[in-house]
């Protein structure tokens, strides 16, 4: 009882006008941060948070929590229409949204997406709300085998990331975990791989890479293909078909759920939920064979644990003063700026605050989908901007997004080499998802099998020993066998349609 007189409170000080407008404009420069690859909610937060001074801690906070969890989901926006992820975390959802955009149906997967992120990031606050205690004290059970155990099951998303070939996947993927050593190793503090470069020493920005195999890339695959317009005809309807959201409702719910549960682990970062609730649909689906050709739950489920994600991760913050990803690490700085000390003390000392915040994550959500909603017909209409125009403003902001995350020319060049790459990736047909998780869970493997080498004195059979790490690696294994026999299924089915269109042509 007394959290719902708590809630109340913090509804009635979020309904202030200044509180009100604070929520209102982290969202809408969260959606525009989203929707510009290469800025991301770590950067915009991080350059706001000096000119957040002059505002009260609450309206502060307000606006940065804002900015966070509505860049996650502004990154979809150009994943859907241009193949082009704003963030790491929606890369998955460019799988199924580019397709859907190509069949004209961009304004629908733009509803869903903006449907599943209110309905998870709204779970998720709900959780904060109700679960914060005990689930802080779960998460907390998690030491370093629990996270290697955790990083090997996601790696068996890489089967269903493998299209045709899993000798391709598993190449991509093992390249990708080689990119990610370059630098300073976690153990040694001695750089890797960096042949005397002060470059390499600092190792490869992701959001270089990603920019690189996707937004330059679309651009030389236009060239080549001499495109005139990004148009792929009728874009539809901007708003989903009832038919469209009775296929959303499910994977709505496990991408939130697989996200909300990830998101209580510091370190597990949407881009990995992302991807662990795309193969878990897919895994689930009855026509596993649809997705990467324009399955409506292949948007619908990342981006739904996307949000689900970025709003638990405020559990651990606030209880327990651990945050759970970058943006968040800068948000505790944020609050340690203004004297607040996250941690059971912060609930105790400033319940006025911390309520107020959690009441305001309400309305924020609300606010995206009011203002996303009408806005996806103007998101459309980006297909229909001349190619001429585009490709040199998606070129532009990819430099201006590669640079900004380091200040560095080096990450300029090395968006530019990835493009290239990935157009001949593309072209012969080699995945490039594998190489993106992996690039992305190698230093976390890496660094959580050295911790827990150093617990068990070099003994390998702690993961062995402890149930959930144990309980973990049996999952994982159990998966892997899952994944190869879908996968099989799945080609089957493919050649027996192949064959019965040929028979009736």
């Amino acid at each position: 009882m007394e959290t719902f007189e708590l809630l109340l409170s913090g509804f009635m000080q979020a309904m202030t006008p200044q509180n009100l407008l604070m929520a209102g404009i982290g969202a809408l420069v969260g959606t525009f941060v989203g929707v510009l690859p290469g800025l991301g909610p770590t950067s915009a937060i991080a350059i706001l948070l000096p000119l957040t001074t002059v505002l009260e801690p609450t309206q502060a906070i307000i606006m940065m929590a804002g900015i966070y969890y509505g860049a996650m989901y502004g990154g979809s926006t150009t994943a859907i229409l241009l193949n082009i992820p704003g963030e790491v975390s929606s890369v998955p959802t460019c799988l199924d949204g580019y397709p859907l955009a190509k069949k004209g149906r961009g304004g629908p997967a733009l509803g869903v997406a903006a449907i599943a992120s209110f309905a998870a990031g709204t779970l998720g606050v709900i959780g904060l709300v109700f679960f914060a205690p005990f689930l802080a004290d779960q998460a907390l059970k998690f030491g370093p085998p629990e996270y290697f155990a955790l990083m090997l099951l996601a790696l068996t998303v890489m089967i269903n990331l493998a299209g045709n070939s899993i000798v391709k996947a598993l190449i991509m993927g093992v390249f990708g975990y080689l990119l990610s050593m370059v630098g300073i190793g976690p153990s040694s503090g001695m750089p890797r791989f960096a042949y005397g470069s002060n470059d390499f020493t600092g190792g490869f920005e992701m959001i270089s890479i990603i920019i690189g195999l996707f937004a330059v890339t679309e651009v030389l695959k236009g060239i080549e293909e001499k495109r005139t317009a990004v148009s792929f005809g009728n874009i539809g309807s901007i708003y989903p078909s009832m038919a469209d959201l009775r296929k959303s409702v499910k994977p709505m719910f496990q991408g939130g759920l697989v996200g909300f549960l990830l998101g209580l682990l510091p370190g597990c970062s949407a881009a990995v939920s992302t991807f662990l609730a795309y193969d878990l649909q897919k895994k689930t689906s009855k026509h596993p064979d649809q997705f990467g050709k324009g399955a409506m739950e292949g948007v619908a489920a990342p981006e739904a644990a996307n949000n689900a994600t970025s709003s638990a991760g405020f559990i651990p913050l606030f209880a327990l003063g651990i945050p759970a990803s970058p943006p968040l690490a800068v948000l505790l700085a944020g609050l340690m700026i203004y004297g607040l000390a996250p941690g059971p003390v912060l609930f105790e000392q400033n319940p006025k605050f911390v309520w107020t915040v959690i009441a305001s994550m309400f309305i924020g959500n609300l606010m995206l989908l009011v203002l996303n909603l009408p806005l996806v017909g103007i998101w459309a209409r980006l297909t229909r901007v001349p190619y001429g125009i585009l490709a040199p403003v998606i070129l532009m902001l990819s430099t201006i997004g590669a640079y900004t995350v380091r200040n560095s020319l080096f990450d300029v060049s090395v968006a530019l080499v990835f493009g290239v790459l990935g157009y001949l990736l593309h072209k012969y047909r080699w995945p490039v998802a594998p190489l993106i998780l992996c690039f992305i869970l190698g230093p976390m493997l890496e660094q959580s099998f050295i911790q827990s080498m150093a617990m068990s004195a070099g003994n390998p059979l702690i993961f062995f020993k402890r149930p959930l790490s144990l309980s973990i690696i049996v999952l994982s294994v159990a998966l892997l066998f899952l994944s190869l026999n879908l996968m099989r299924r799945t080609k089957q089915r493919v050649r027996q349609e192949t064959g019965q269109q040929a028979e009736i042509a």
